[in-house]
């Protein structure tokens, strides 16, 4: 038997009131509604492609000797405001952002550890930049990171508006 700890997943056919940050931030935009963040926007979260996902979930069904769960997920992070502010650009809107006090219970930063991922199945989240060694993971170039996450928003945004997702 094997576990999968799944972390902040994003893509195609996600339902427009499933409640997840990407997107409420999608349906927002496209409404022309303001976008809600809960705090400051400085908090942080990951963000994991679907197919990344997948990638990892196929690999964790084909590998032996593993019996402790593995983190699925991105090790990188990113600010909610600086995904809102992605979002809009998506959407080709001026980002209008209302900010509402953070419950309490909403923490400051949420990072899965990957580095078993990383290391017994060899995958890394391709929002993450690329496959990298334990020598270079500290070394992340938040801008492709960035570019690569712009790139998705406005594939899975185009699904939200052809309503096909």
């Amino acid at each position: 038997m094997r576990i999968a700890r799944i972390f902040n997943t994003y893509g195609p056919r996600m339902l427009e009131n499933d409640g997840r940050v990407v997107s409420n931030f999608i349906v927002q935009a496209l409404r022309g509604e303001e976008i809600t963040i809960y705090g400051s926007g400085n908090q942080t979260r990951s963000f994991c492609y679907v197919s990344d996902l997948i990638e990892g979930l196929i690999r964790l069904m084909n590998v032996e000797g593993v019996n402790d769960p593995i983190n699925l997920g991105n090790a990188t992070n990113s600010r909610s405001k600086e995904l809102a502010e992605e979002v809009g650009r998506a959407c080709s809107v001026s980002t209008k952002i209302k900010y509402l006090q953070l419950p309490a219970d909403d923490p400051e930063q949420r990072r899965p550890d990957t580095t078993r991922a990383e290391d017994v199945l060899e995958v890394v989240a391709a929002d993450s930049v690329a496959r990298r060694s334990a020598a270079t993971r500290s070394r992340i170039l938040p801008s492709v990171w960035a570019a690569r996450l712009g790139l998705r928003l406005r594939l899975l945004l185009i699904c939200f508006v052809k309503q096909k997702c």
